[in-house]
């Protein structure tokens, strides 16, 4: 069965953010973009992005990247 969950608009207005903040790592940056572009869509992380956003949940401390990787994976069709 497919995933249909989508950005949320906390998740969509974050992602907005980090794209626009000019000291943003590469990382943010990707995956804000990735976020951005499943807000109000039914489009589904990718395998590439699913593994990096899960490796992003496992290593990084900084909260903004913790949020945008767990709004990634929740919308990932990877099964438990």
């Amino acid at each position: 069965m497919k995933n249909t969950n989508q950005t949320g608009k906390k998740a969509a207005r974050l992602a907005g953010k980090t794209l626009r903040n000019n000291s943003a790592t590469a990382k943010q940056r990707s995956l804000a973009g990735s976020a951005l572009a499943q807000t109000r869509t039914n489009k589904t992380t990718s395998k590439r992005m699913e593994t990096k956003a899960s490796d992003a949940l496992r290593n990084s401390t900084d909260e903004t990247t913790r949020s945008l990787a767990g709004s990634l994976v929740s919308q990932s069709n990877k099964k438990p």
